[in-house]
């Protein structure tokens, strides 16, 4: 979707339309969530400190964060998808893989009709990416925005990556870039010249991947619903994120986003335990956990901190809130135990 919490807010009021509108805030301290394109072309963007984007755009209008609203509008989407296939694999409230195979129709005209749909049902703009794998049609998905879509087909993949920046890449931010540029790579041609080892040698366990990803190589498939382990909210900055503070400022959105969805799709399900995740600029990941029979943003808190220590300082490239359910044995166990107080 394009800057869907944006869109939806200037769909509800009109008169924002035309402006440059933000959402998020939580006073000058906190986080924009997202940015309009008006907004935008000031420099605004996702995850910027709400006092640096007035100082870029005096004049941009910060609306506050209606999650239910923004899930409520992502169910009609979801829908829409599911008039076309049921193997749909959500990625966040805006965004989700769809796997259309077994369609004769093409892809792309698949896409248009879809994007068609969800303008006459939401009056919302939506743009894809159409593709022989994932990695393609996540980074095709960006070539047309807004409302557009872009088609690569298999034959034409070698060359559609060849000539990419490395930037484009998932997990490519601006310091491994500067890595990269300082031994020579800009782009994925640059980095194909290279081979695996050497990739591994320089960068680490992230080479592996930057070695499939410039070849265009991903064997993952669409997994569609299916009884989880875990739920939760993930979400990739941009610019990455350089203090806790303002890693603080996002947290509270996303656990609402796990406890919304937690409510609505999985009451039935035992908690087990409480989970946020953290990965840094240079790749590295970490994950702090503690066992929990309930969603507590404190707890939540004290895990972000902790892996935030285990950083040393590393600025951040995606955080994630979760929970774990108990497994089928655990639950019945727990059931059993509480039949027997």
């Amino acid at each position: 979707m394009d800057c869907f919490y944006a869109a939806i807010e200037e769909r509800e009021n009109p008169s924002l339309r035309g402006k440059p509108v933000a959402v998020g805030g939580n006073g000058r301290r906190g986080v924009l969530t997202t940015a309009n394109y008006v907004a935008r072309k000031y420099g605004c963007r996702s995850a910027m400190p709400v006092f640096k984007a007035l100082a870029l755009c005096p004049h941009l209008e910060m609306i506050p964060v209606r999650f239910e609203l923004y899930r409520a509008v992502s169910s009609q989407i979801r829908a829409i998808f599911g008039r076309f296939t049921e193997k749909i694999e959500p990625l966040s409230l805006d965004e989700a893989y769809l796997d259309v195979s077994e369609w004769q129709t093409s892809g792309a005209a698949i896409a248009r009709e879809i994007r068609a749909q969800i303008f006459e049902e939401t009056q919302l703009t939506a743009s894809a990416g159409i593709g022989p794998n994932k990695l393609i049609a996540k980074i095709a998905s960006d070539w047309e925005k807004p409302n557009g879509q872009h088609e690569v087909k298999l034959d034409d993949a070698a060359e559609f990556m060849r000539r990419l920046p490395v930037e484009k890449l998932w997990g490519v931010g601006k310091k491994m870039s500067e890595r990269m540029s300082a031994v020579g790579v800009r782009t994925c041609e640059d980095l194909r010249r290279m081979d695996r080892a050497d990739l591994v040698k320089r960068f680490g366990n992230a080479g592996i991947d930057l070695w499939d990803m410039c070849h265009g190589i991903d064997a993952r498939e669409v997994e569609s619903e299916r009884l989880s382990k875990s739920l939760s909210e993930e979400k990739t900055f941009l610019d990455s994120i350089e203090t806790l503070p303002a890693l603080r400022s996002l947290l509270g959105a996303m656990i609402a986003s796990v406890r919304d969805d937690f409510q609505r799709h999985h009451i039935d399900r035992a908690i087990r335990g409480v989970v946020v995740k953290l990965k840094f600029t240079d790749f590295q990941r970490t994950t702090a956990e503690r066992a929990a029979t309930y969603m507590d943003e404190a707890v939540y808190g004290e895990l972000l901190e902790e892996a935030w220590r285990r950083g040393n300082g590393r600025a951040v490239r995606l955080l994630g809130v979760g929970l774990r359910f108990a497994d089928e044995v655990d639950q019945q166990q727990m059931e059993f135990l509480l039949a027997e107080e």
